[in-house]
């Protein structure tokens, strides 16, 4: 049996990964639809060896659709995820527009697949940084309740969008052959040869947006609101790939053996941890790929029960694309749709 998928933001850098997890993973697909902005309506984009012309996302767009994959900002998840629900679409959004809803389902395949259960129509898609880090952590939290969390991001460029990809490309382009830099645009400032410790607004009491999304979605996905997580974002200038370093306080001593054990056996994950031979994982090892890599696991010795991780992600596939097609086979593994 297949199903009438609407991909909406299907032009942008996060939509076409969609697209092509759809197909890579063989989703059962009857129809497909791709959505976004009157701009870009007309482009021509391929799914399965079939040229697709991309449509102007309006309510009407949604009639038949079963599934509807959201990746194109906040604004308009608002105005259109409402409209596809109401004409009998289950939404999964990928935008921050929901992820604090109480009615809505915020999910991690390998973290919390039964809050599919409760939704009401909408299903919310994490940040791409929270998603990573709770992967690698899940399997952690069941050995020892996670009291706390220090984390500090290096994310890619892709994370902004493809005009970010492409800020990143003209400034490393301008600083090699010695022109002047193109101003900031995408990024408050130059990125290119530069790390950018601003990720979104900033609020006042001094975090930023991003620094908020990964503490508040944490307590939800982990369903820990007393785990007490601080959270320093910096864009770094990398094309696709998040790095975390992550240090951890348990309730109860954790071993660096029983966690690697853990890891291993965690889905979704593969751990890459042999200093001695030089094994970790970097941005270049995780593009493309689908697990969540894991390197650098060693006690903190400063504090009880404390252990330091180093985690990679695909930001586009996992950390967007990837985890919403998997929210999608979850409902259709429950039944739920």
């Amino acid at each position: 049996m297949g199903y009438s998928v609407a991909v909406v933001g299907a032009t942008g850098a996060v939509g076409k990964e969609m697209i092509k997890v759809l197909e890579q993973r063989n989703f059962p697909v009857d129809k497909i639809k791709l959505l976004a902005s009157e701009r870009s309506a007309g482009t021509k984009l391929k799914f399965r060896g079939e040229e697709i012309t991309v449509e102007k996302l309006t309510p009407e767009s949604f009639e038949g659709v079963e599934i509807a994959l959201f990746s194109a900002g906040g604004d308009r998840s608002k105005q259109f995820a409402p409209e596809a629900v109401k004409r009998g679409a289950v939404v999964i959004d990928n935008s921050s527009a929901f992820r604090m809803d109480d009615d809505v389902p915020l999910v991690v395949p390998e973290v919390n697949p039964e809050d599919v259960k409760w939704h009401k129509g909408i299903i919310a898609n994490p940040n791409c940084s929270t998603i990573q880090m709770v992967v690698a952590l899940k399997p952690l939290y069941d050995l020892s309740r996670i009291k706390r969390i220090v984390v500090a991001t290096y994310q890619a460029v892709s994370g902004a969008g493809a005009a970010a990809i492409e800020e990143l490309k003209a400034q490393s382009e301008a600083v090699l052959k010695g022109k002047d830099v193109p101003p900031p645009n995408k990024i408050p400032k130059q990125i290119a040869f530069n790390c950018v410790p601003q990720i979104d607004v900033f609020f006042d009491d001094g975090y930023t947006k991003e620094e908020h999304k990964m503490v508040n979605e944490t307590k939800k996905i982990m369903h820990d609101p007393e785990i007490k997580v601080s959270a320093t974002c910096v864009r770094v200038p990398v094309f696709i790939g998040h790095s975390e370093v992550v240090n951890l306080e348990f309730e109860n001593p954790v071993s660096t053996e029983d966690a690697v054990k853990a890891l291993q056996n965690a889905p979704g994950v593969t751990v890459m941890d042999d200093f001695k031979n030089g094994i970790y994982p970097t941005p270049v090892d995780v593009a493309g790929k689908d697990d969540v890599l894991v390197g650098r696991i060693r006690k903190d010795d400063t504090i009880e029960n404390g252990l330091n991780l180093w985690i990679v992600g695909d930001n586009l596939r996992k950390g967007a694309a990837l985890n919403a097609v998997q929210i999608a086979e979850v409902l259709i593994r429950e039944n739920l749709i």
